[in-house]
């Protein structure tokens, strides 16, 4: 006897370890089908997110250089019109070439100014929250002083004083 078969319960162990296995991977497939349906439903619905602030700075930079080159301005006159519309897309030309490397090398810098900038405008929000509340908030201090004065008194802010 060379061989030894393994006791019969090894091979039901086995079984049972390849089912929960498989339900471990069938379980992950499902909530992974379940989120690209609902990243899929969101973009639909809502557009596509957002790119990285490097990527929203570069179409902007890329905007704002489209709308100033086709600017027709009526100041300059049908004389120097063209002439100064090509001026316009140059020195539009040379501000975007200035600007997209910075952009390219740097895209993480962008990102982390995006993130300050929100966390200033959180600190900011909640400071004007603050005073908002202490403005409101002295009204109910007011009707506690009106409480406590003495009904004879003055309806003045200075308080009375009994020389006697």
């Amino acid at each position: 006897m060379s061989e030894e078969l393994p006791p019969s319960d090894a091979g039901e162990r086995e079984a049972s370890d390849q089912a929960r296995t498989s339900d471990a991977d069938a379980w992950a497939t499902a909530c992974a089908e379940d989120l690209a349906a609902e990243q899929a439903r969101r973009r639909a619905q809502y557009g596509p997110p957002p790119g990285s602030a490097a990527e929203e700075l570069k179409k902007f930079v890329d905007a704002v250089a489209d709308k100033l080159s086709g600017l027709q301005s009526p100041l300059f006159g049908a004389v120097a019109g063209p002439a100064a519309q090509q001026v316009v897309r140059q020195v539009v030309q040379q501000a975007k070439a200035a600007v997209e490397p910075v952009i390219e090398r740097n895209p993480d810098v962008f990102d982390h100014l995006a993130a300050a900038g929100s966390e200033l405008l959180a600190a900011y929000r909640s400071a004007v929250q603050a005073q908002e509340k202490r403005w409101t908030g002295r009204d109910d201090d007011l009707r506690d002083l009106d409480e406590r004065r003495d009904p004879g008194e003055g309806t003045g802010p200075g308080e009375r004083i009994d020389l006697d």
